[in-house]
């Protein structure tokens, strides 16, 4: 029994039609008709619950075709867009795999000829004496709009590696798309859509949780402005994802999705933090994704609370540092990722603080009776 799961949406089709209801199940799709030939095509889905379905909310850890949390495989499209047609089987046999009805779903959606349009949402735009708070809310508006994707499909392809005027790129590809993302995806929209507000410093916040003997994986993009934190994001949990800018310190923001793990019976066993992402959509710098990474269960609250508070520092100390140039407009358009400038080498391990690796127990919770595992 699982209380989160996929639903069964997107089509492969040459014009946007979407959304299919049918046996309470609601789906957001571009649909084919039998005389569809071109592969371009738009998706869109709505969020659903059904019981015995579960899917990764994650942040990538390696670069697998099929990555796993939990036991529960979910697909990256490398293809681009529009997906080509081996991903698009992939996909639909990816659904059919976990979906309790099978392929039964697949063939009653893919069947369907004429879906009503759904709404696009448009990107944010601000007045000049719109406040930071307002355009937060209003940049996690916009990313809410664009839906949790439950497919089983993640559409972008994000290399944490790649620099970020590439990453940047594949941000304007979801505006432009306007297709379900997942949490990764939301933190590099997040930082595209935030470029503009130099007031506003971002960095990824990470947490890895334990539940039933299994590890989950979340991200979203930590925010700092004005003396006070909040978080931009996406997820299947309304607690873990936006976080308005009123937190005092970090430590106080951490504590606020512990907080929130802790409702699901999720104990927050691991927490990486980065650096501030460069505001320049040009830059060729890498995101520091993981300056700092504390294994909590490990820490006393008072230690949490001064590693958190150190990091802090670190992260000011930086702003003042001078970054390597962005790269000239008559850059080669057929280049891909630029490659890493010279002024800004390969960060060695010893910069980064690590606090000591713990031998992870499988044992499962008391509030797990029933054997099933809450997906966040």
């Amino acid at each position: 029994m699982a209380l989160s799961c996929c639903g069964t949406s997107l089509h492969h089709g040459s014009s946007p039609r979407r959304i299919a209801q049918s046996s309470g199940i609601r789906t957001c799709v571009n649909q084919p008709c039998p005389s569809s030939s071109s592969v371009g095509f738009r998706m869109l889905q709505t969020a659903v619950s059904l019981e015995g379905v579960e899917e990764r909310d994650e942040e990538p850890e390696d670069e697998g075709e099929d990555l796993r949390d939990g036991g529960i495989p979910f697909i990256i499209n490398r293809g681009g867009l529009p997906v080509n047609e081996e991903t698009w089987e992939q996909m639909w046999r990816h659904i059919a795999r976990i979906h309790p009805d099978g392929e039964e779903v697949g063939k009653r959606i893919r069947g369907t000829c004429e879906l009503p349009k759904i709404p696009t949402p448009s990107v944010p735009i601000f007045q000049l004496n719109t406040s930071i708070p307002q355009r937060l809310e209003a940049i996690q508006r916009y990313i809410r709009d664009l839906q949790y994707n439950h497919t089983g499909t993640q559409f972008f392809e994000i290399k944490k590696t790649r620099p970020l005027t590439a990453l940047m790129d594949i941000a304007k590809d979801m505006t432009r798309e306007s297709l379900p993302i997942k949490c990764l995806e939301a933190v590099i929209l997040g930082i595209y859509l935030t470029n503009s507000m130099p007031a506003v410093e971002r960095f990824p916040l990470s947490f890895k949780t334990q539940f039933s003997g299994s590890h989950f994986c979340h991200i979203v993009l930590a925010v700092h402005s004005g003396g006070r934190f909040g978080a931009l994001g996406i997820s299947r949990r309304e607690d873990l994802m936006y976080k308005p800018l009123e937190y005092k310190t970090l430590s106080d923001l951490v504590q606020e999705f512990r907080v929130a793990y802790q409702g699901y019976w999720h104990t927050l066993s691991k927490v990486k933090i980065g650096h501030y992402v460069s505001h320049d959509p040009h830059s060729v710098e890498q995101i520091e994704w993981k300056h700092s990474v504390l294994d909590v269960d490990k820490l006393s609250a008072e230690e949490l609370k001064k590693e958190l508070e150190r990091h802090t520092r670190d992260m000011r100390l930086k702003i003042g540092k001078t970054t390597p140039p962005s790269p000239t407009k008559d850059r080669r358009k057929d280049v891909g990722s630029p490659l890493r400038n010279p002024r800004s080498p390969m960060r060695k391990n010893s910069d980064r603080r690590v606090s000591v690796e713990k031998k992870l127990v499988q044992t499962g919770p008391a509030a797990d009776v029933n054997g099933y595992q809450i997906r966040v």
